[in-house]
């Protein structure tokens, strides 16, 4: 009987990866099916975005200093910030140099998520200028590669701090805003580590993992409120600057090599297929290259399968770490 169980399961295994490999070739595997039909039948960010004011926080690069430059293209009113005023302005030089947006329509805020007595003054300060805020996209955060048997317990507090507290303070003032106008949209930059477990970056799951879990709950409490939108965005390894400034071992330590980037998902197709959750009100969007995407889908309907094969994938990445490259360099197609 046991081996019956055995082999029943390893058929299933294999036909749902057999599937899988079946649709990464009829379709772009880099983003989960609802998020594909979206960008192919659904609304189009160029129609449904141009005017809006959109806050991105984390706007000095990566993903969303990306975001900033295709929203600009499309039309959208730009609220950005981050710690850095003088990469901010950089930013906004280059949205006024590729767009037809005037000086007024992109606000430069400086804005530090950890300091939370501050969040009220800034959700005025853009309320202000634009007199309303429809879009809110919480990316604001830091990853994180270290093992936990070697990390100060101070580096998780501020993880949570940042990726977790800093977010929903900034969330609690714009919401009000948006409750009394009765629509709007926050859209917040999860990860696949927020729906999977994986080593050398704990700190950053648990943290995402809360992010999951609050908006999810948030979204529950806002059924008196239809238009507005929770919308949870789930990227895998994107080419941004992050790994350049993840929490290490101890506060103090920054990364001593990010290793290549060049075999993960571009940026720009990243954002792109984030504006096309956000046009189409998604609640939540995994947007990743395979293995990663599979992954997620092993995860969720299959999670026994799933912690054996990360226990797997995860001797890997840490082998990989420890010897200078990118963590997850072993498992990019591109990269072979």
């Amino acid at each position: 009987m046991a081996w019956g169980c055995a082999v029943c399961g390893l058929l299933a295994l294999g036909g749902l990866l057999a599937l899988l490999a079946q649709l990464a070739r009829w379709l772009r595997a880099d983003g989960d099916l609802t998020v594909l039909w979206a960008e192919w039948r659904g609304r189009r960010p160029e129609n449904e975005l141009p005017g809006k004011v959109v806050w991105v926080t984390g706007a000095s690069s990566g993903i969303g200093e990306e975001l900033a430059y295709q929203l600009a293209k499309i039309g959208a009113l730009l609220a950005i910030s981050a710690r850095r005023e003088d990469e901010l302005e950089r930013v906004k030089k280059k949205c006024l140099e590729i767009s037809s947006l005037g000086e007024k329509d992109i606000l430069v805020l400086r804005l530090d998520l950890t300091d939370r007595s501050s969040h009220e003054a800034a959700t005025n300060s853009v309320l202000k200028h634009f007199g309303k805020i429809d879009v809110l996209v919480n990316n604001g955060g830091r990853s994180q590669r270290s093992l936990f048997v070697d990390t100060n317990l101070d580096v998780f507090s501020a993880i949570m701090e940042l990726n977790y507290l800093g977010t929903i303070s900034l969330t609690k003032y714009v919401l009000n805003h948006m409750i009394q106008r009765k629509k709007g949209k926050i859209v917040t930059m999860s990860s696949v580590m927020g729906i999977m477990g994986a080593p050398l970056a704990s700190g950053y799951c648990a943290s995402k993992h809360a992010l999951q879990g609050f908006f999810n709950s948030l979204r529950t409490e806002l059924t008196d409120y239809p238009e507005i939108s929770i919308i949870n965005i789930c990227p895998g390894p994107v080419q941004s600057k992050i790994i350049q400034n993840v929490f290490t071992e101890n506060l103090a330590k920054s990364i001593e090599n990010s290793g290549d980037q060049s075999h993960k998902m571009p940026t720009d197709r990243c954002v792109r297929l984030t504006l096309v959750s956000m046009a189409n009100d998604l609640k939540e969007a995994w947007i990743s290259d395979h293995p990663y995407l599979a992954v997620c889908y092993l995860w969720q309907y299959a999670p026994t399968w799933a912690w054996w094969l990360m226990n797997k994938m995860g001797k890997k990445r840490i082998q990989n770490f420890k010897s200078g490259v990118d963590a997850d360099v072993s498992y990019s197609r591109k990269n072979k």
